[in-house]
């Protein structure tokens, strides 16, 4: 296996990379690449580094993981390397790789990226190595999709239909769940998942951490979120299970509990693991459903169990368990889970993610102790650039990476 080392002397970034806080030079200050003459001391919390186990972080930005739907059997390609290189060279402090098949009928999407074979390491080094060279850290999100499975990438809906059958490169017939509940009319109903295919599936997400620490990956992140596997077994919604998965609090989490048990024993020490929750399902309560699904109070009774499985921080989204959710939409309106989670969990970071926008917003969540990392997602793919021009919004000098530098924004207009 032929690993591309992007360390060299005209690409390795100098000291922390872009993005991270330094002081402005005198000729900087003088061909007016800056109004400010130093950092404010201390720097806005989004600036300032994290430490997490052996990993430092150099700003508090993350790419949240996006689905691309770009993949071919799993293999990541030229478009991932372009995609994740850019925000690497655009200062994100980390970057997580999309949800990522720990099977191949884990994938969301038939062109969504796996990794259940030792083959899709090379291109997956090659991504992390670019990454490292930009002194970006970088993970991947390991996935299961479960009922939510064999469906079609975004902008294919339109001509085939939100399902991917088997002539469209689906597996209808391998769809699979904790119980056999389709998310909904239109949707494959899954098989239920044996005692014996549970363990398999864990076992697939060891399998799969173990090919993340071979790419060179600094962090895992497992998908408990959204409607895929993990949260269907934690949601009384997919969840009619009468065994040791279903039923109870404690039987419902098992899954999620074992599966980062799993990952973590073979995970090395010194590197990051987080979970992706859904905090709450946001369904209102019925008769068959008391607590209308997954709650708020559920998710920092779990965070509490998977804190002492060695997992580092909650990723702290939510919904995605039923048609019916009545999601409140409004800017950071997920902000306020981070922070209970935060605040209820001793020894656990948290997460904060979703519609995220503005630089004094994404500022505000983690100087208010609101949470320790800002997650930001669709305002990336508008502009990549969002956290060098968040540090001149906040009064910060950023390093730009060393081939950008003569673009920066000029108070005087000079040709240097």
């Amino acid at each position: 296996m032929t690993i591309i080392d992007a360390h060299n002397f005209f690409q390795e970034q100098k000291g922390l990379g872009p993005g991270a806080a330094v002081q402005p030079t005198a000729s900087e200050i003088k061909q007016g690449f800056t109004t400010i003459t130093s950092n404010p001391d201390p720097l806005p919390k989004l600036f300032q580094p994290l430490n997490i186990r052996g990993l430092t972080l150099k700003n508090r930005a993350v790419v949240s993981p996006m689905c691309m739907y770009s993949g071919t059997d799993g293999f990541a390609n030229d478009f991932h390397l372009a995609h994740i290189g850019q925000y690497a060279l655009r200062g994100l402090g980390l970057i997580i790789m999309e949800a990522t098949g720990v099977v191949p009928e884990g994938r969301i999407s038939p062109n969504c990226l796996g990794l259940w074979k030792d083959e899709h390491i090379e291109k997956l080094a090659q991504i992390v190595n670019l990454a490292h060279a930009n002194k970006s850290a970088i993970g991947i999100q390991l996935a299961h999709a479960g009922r939510k499975s064999s469906t079609t990438a975004l902008w294919l809906i339109k001509e085939r239909g939100s399902n991917a059958d088997a002539q469209n490169g689906g597996w209808p017939d391998n769809v699979v769940g904790p119980s056999a509940v389709p998310y909904n009319n239109g949707s494959w109903t899954p098989k239920e998942l044996s005692i014996g295919d549970i363990k398999n599936i864990q076992q697939s997400f060891a399998d799969a951490a173990v090919r993340a620490n071979k790419a060179g990956f600094d962090v895992v992140e497992l998908h408990g979120a959204h409607g895929y596997l993990l949260h269907e077994f934690l949601s009384p919604i997919s969840n009619k299970r009468t065994d040791e998965y279903g039923g109870s609090f404690e039987n419902r989490a098992r899954m999620v509990v074992e599966t980062a048990r799993a990952v973590r024993k073979v995970w090395p020490k010194e590197k990051p693991l987080f979970v992706r929750l859904s905090i709450t399902d946001w369904v209102e309560p019925s008769d068959e459903i008391p607590t209308g699904g997954w709650t708020e109070e559920e998710s920092i009774e779990l965070a509490k169990l998977l804190v002492k499985e060695g997992v580092d921080l909650i990723d702290c989204s939510t919904s995605g368990s039923s048609p019916k959710q009545q999601i409140p939409l409004s800017p950071g309106y997920q902000i306020p889970f981070a922070t209970a989670i935060k605040k209820n969990v001793p020894g656990i970071l948290s997460g904060a993610v979703g519609l995220i926008t503005e630089a004094k917003q994404a500022n505000d969540a983690v100087e208010g102790d609101k949470a320790d990392l800002v997650f930001l997602g669709r305002v990336l793919l508008r502009n990549p650039n969002f956290v060098l021009d968040a540090a001149t919004q906040l009064g910060v000098f950023p390093q730009y990476p060393h081939q950008y530098e003569r673009g920066r924004n000029k108070s005087t207009f000079t040709f240097v």
